[in-house]
């Protein structure tokens, strides 16, 4: 009889990393390859399972993609700039092969659930999860649900209010006043030129106050509990607290700062691999 499993997958930018675990818990193999191709993905994928029994598969992806539980398109990727991964359905592929049920959401969303039952977001009810990296993302996940609506939340393009003086060309292809395209790490880098942000205290500045105004932005439309932040621009020692101290600015104590309290509001993500581990906890759970 072959041995029965859960299978968790997180796509990426440049990477997808997977997990097997048995029915206890324990981890029974993981790895990683370069993104690729999504037909070549889902080969290396089925050959990580192996003979093995998928008695679920969770699956946390970049997007954007379909994440309706209804749809019957339900994990069919959009438009995106990847190449091949356009209209292409990996979850929905990947479970067809395996012959296993399938769960898909997105990367940040995924991490919002793990960070809220197993990290920093743990006891609060209403957990949202921001990652600060090469792009801008963010997921809410509220009494172990994520949001889900006609699509899924892409926080990242919020617009921003530029600071005074500052015309750096945004990151992003799409908005020029957008918090991807101003606050994350490819917008960090152009304005450093070589430095590093921690000694760059006008470089910290406005990225702080960018990043507070969407913080500020996601206070007042989703009222979460906490806040979690994750990336690699996030990882820069205080940045956080500046963060939230340009939120409180903006709010300038009006209606929704009653959620944060007294501070300690936004904190830093606990979960080293947060989105593979929320895939994990879809797989086991077998709730989109």
């Amino acid at each position: 009889m072959h041995q029965s499993v859960f299978f968790a997958v997180e796509t990426g930018g440049t990477k997808i990393v997977w997990r097997i675990e048995d029915a206890a818990g324990v981890v029974l193999d993981e790895g990683r390859f370069a993104t690729g191709r999504p037909e070549a993905a889902v080969e290396a994928l089925v050959a990580a399972a192996g003979n093995r029994t998928v008695a679920g598969l969770g699956v946390a992806s970049f997007g954007p993609l379909v994440v309706d539980p209804a749809s019957k398109d339900r994990g069919l990727m959009l438009a995106t700039p990847k190449p091949g991964w356009t209209g292409f359905n990996l979850s929905k592929t990947l479970a067809e092969r395996l012959q296993a049920p399938f769960v898909v959401d997105t990367d940040v969303n995924a991490a919002a659930v793990a960070e809220a039952r197993l990290g920093a977001g743990r006891g609060a009810r209403a957990v949202a999860y921001v990652t600060v990296g090469t792009g801008i993302g963010g997921g809410l996940c509220v009494d172990g649900r994520t949001l889900k609506g006609a699509l899924h939340p892409e926080i990242g393009h919020m617009f921003v209010r530029r600071a005074e003086g500052d015309v750096q060309p945004s990151a992003c292809p799409f908005h020029p006043d957008c918090a991807e395209g101003l606050a994350a790490g490819p917008a960090v880098q152009a304005r450093l030129a070589g430095r590093r942000l921690e000694e760059a205290d006008e470089v910290r500045a406005v990225t702080a106050d960018y990043l507070g105004q969407l913080v500020a932005g996601l206070v007042f439309a989703w009222s979460p509990d906490r806040i979690v932040m994750g990336g690699g621009v996030m990882s820069t020692p205080g940045l956080i607290a500046e963060v939230e101290a340009a939120a409180r600015r903006r709010i300038n104590g009006y209606g929704a700062a009653v959620v944060m309290g007294e501070g300690g509001y936004l904190v830093v993500a606990e979960r080293e691999h947060a989105g593979l581990d929320g895939a994990m906890l879809m797989a086991r759970d077998g709730v989109n």
